[in-house]
């Protein structure tokens, strides 16, 4: 345990921002996971509405620091591929 009132803190907020940071990327990978789930019964017009929603979470998760910039890249490349089958 921290002795320090600083460290104290930055424990609470580390368990904290843990907390957070899984919530937000259990919810990341589940909209993952229901999008290509889904993107072979989607209707084509819905397709690119779709996708940009999706780039749009991935990017912000990105931004957050969630995971990292080239993964981001990646897995909205696999995406876009996807949806173009």
């Amino acid at each position: 345990m921290p002795h320090h009132k600083s460290c104290k803190k930055r424990l609470i907020t580390s368990r904290a921002r843990n907390e957070r940071n899984r919530q937000n990327r259990a919810m990341m990978r589940t909209k993952v996971k229901q999008y290509r789930a889904n993107i072979g019964e989607a209707a084509a017009e819905d397709k690119p509405k779709s996708l940009s929603e999706m780039y749009s979470l991935i990017d912000t998760q990105a931004r957050k620091g969630l995971l990292p910039k080239r993964r981001a890249a990646r897995l909205k490349s696999r995406l876009a591929a996807a949806a173009a089958k």
